[in-house]
């Protein structure tokens, strides 16, 4: 086992990842830029070490610096968390090569499914179901075109280096597309530094259903069941559920049977998630796959009742996984509310300033995962998630209840949270009864746009 881990990043999932590795009887170190030097990932940390300037290509992405504080404090391995250099197989491919853990799938893996065009196309080798669309990238739109009548329209132009959301455009017909390709390219381009794209048939009212597989180095391959995805703005995740509400034993079975064979196909090692798209009909298909611990895995955990950031951290050290499939437990329903620094009101615009007043909820089946606390100061140069708040029921109806509930005892004062929306979004028919797509936050925002929108015409009619 490992006697020293840094951890590679900062607020909720740093805390995390601390607590794992105390229990583990590791030793940690926190590494900060100059912004969260006061954070409590530093203070509960037993050693920390300043890597650099508020931006994160000044801190949490410059791979030298964290490279070299490793060395400094002698640490043996790097937990990457999600997000920054998580999926970087270039980093992973540095931390191989000066003899410290990664604590994660090989820089190989992670090359391999960083490519998203590549992976469908393994995947499709694998016998795994892939949307229809392009056997590879392109890069010039009179090409992609004439692809794109093949295809069919409405499709979806991806980034193949993508992540985030981000390089993403649908198009519903084709005097859309030239103008839509060459903005995917731009952006591809300048998030990524990989202008190439690739073309998917885009199925409607789809659900995003993503099953957690974890593997060892001895070739034992599980599924810990799925998380529905399918609330998210923007494809951006805001709830998330485990199990979804739209997968029966059946479909279960063959979801994990799916995500399985898929890891397989490439020799996954340690945490990762096989992403789908679920169609109306009940055809589900392979959409990417991520190579790193997902912000949801709370959801996983309370329904197995399995520590995943110690299961990363046991097998990245050579441990067996220790248990088989038929091993794991589900029992229950988990759901979780990302609790962001934005105004729902005002097109989820950041809400940055200091934090006057915090108080979690509590109370049986609820967790809270938080870095903040009172005068904590929201900065701009990070990603805008406060709190993860995190609910068990013994089914979904008790969670639903659980959670709102929850969300009712929340008080974050000083900025602007999600807490409302999400509040507004649980009560929704469609939520309620389980029978979301991706484009029901859209929906309920038309809605409430429209109800506003009335009552002020019913205000001067009245006049």
């Amino acid at each position: 086992m490992f006697q020293k881990i840094l951890i590679a990043n900062r607020g909720e999932i740093a805390l995390r990842i601390i607590r794992a590795c105390k229990e583990l009887n590791i030793a940690t170190v926190a590494v900060y830029s100059k912004a969260d030097r006061d954070s409590l990932h530093v203070r509960f940390a037993d050693e920390d070490i300043c890597i650099g300037n508020s931006p994160p290509e000044d801190s949490y992405l410059n791979i030298p610096r964290i490279i070299s504080a490793a060395e400094i404090m002698n640490a043996d391995a790097i937990h990457p968390g999600y997000g920054f250099l998580s999926e970087n197989a270039h980093f992973a491919e540095i931390c191989e090569a000066c003899d410290i853990t990664f604590i994660g799938p090989s820089s190989v893996m992670i090359r391999a499914m960083g490519d998203k065009a590549a992976a469908r196309k393994t995947m499709a080798a694998a016998g795994i179901p892939t949307i229809p669309g392009t056997d590879g990238t392109v890069e010039d739109a009179a090409v992609a075109m004439r692809v794109a009548r093949q295809i069919g329209y409405p499709l979806v132009i991806k980034a193949a280096a993508g992540g985030g959301g981000r390089g993403i455009r649908v198009v519903r017909d084709e005097s859309q597309f030239e103008q839509s390709f060459q903005t995917a390219l731009t952006e591809a381009a300048k998030a990524f530094g990989n202008p190439a794209l690739y073309l998917e048939r885009f199925i409607e009212q789809a659900r995003h259903v993503e099953v957690q597989v974890f593997g060892d180095r001895y070739g034992e391959i599980v599924h810990l069941g799925e998380r529905d995805c399918s609330i998210q703005r923007r494809r951006q995740k805001l709830i998330e559920e485990s199990p979804s509400p739209a997968v029966d034993d059946t479909l279960r079975a063959r979801l994990g049977e799916t995500a399985i064979a898929g890891a397989n196909a490439i020799g996954y090692e340690n945490a990762g998630t096989m992403e789908f798209l679920l169609a109306p009909d009940g055809m589900f298909y392979f959409m990417q796959m991520n190579t790193r611990i997902q912000v949801e895995h709370p959801v996983t955990e309370l329904v197995t009742n399995i520590d995943l950031i110690k299961e990363q951290i046991r097998i990245a050290a050579g441990e067996p996984l220790g248990y088989t499939q038929d091993d794991i437990p589900f029992r229950g329903h988990a759901i979780e509310c990302r609790i962001n620094a934005e105004d729902a009101e005002k097109g989820f615009m950041p809400s940055t300033g200091q934090i006057t007043s915090f108080h979690v909820p509590g109370g049986f089946g609820v967790r809270v995962d938080s870095h903040v606390y009172a005068q904590y100061v929201v900065s701009p140069y990070y990603d805008s998630m406060l709190a993860k708040l995190i609910v068990w029921g013994r089914n979904r109806q008790e969670a639903l209840t659980r959670i709102q509930r929850a969300l009712e005892e929340f008080i974050i004062e000083g900025v602007k949270t999600t807490i409302p929306f999400h509040l507004r979004m649980l009560k929704h028919p469609k939520f309620k009864h389980g029978q979301t797509d991706t484009t029901l936050v859209e929906a309920l925002l038309a809605e409430e746009e429209g109800m506003e929108v009335g009552s002020q015409l019913s205000v001067v009619g009245g006049r």
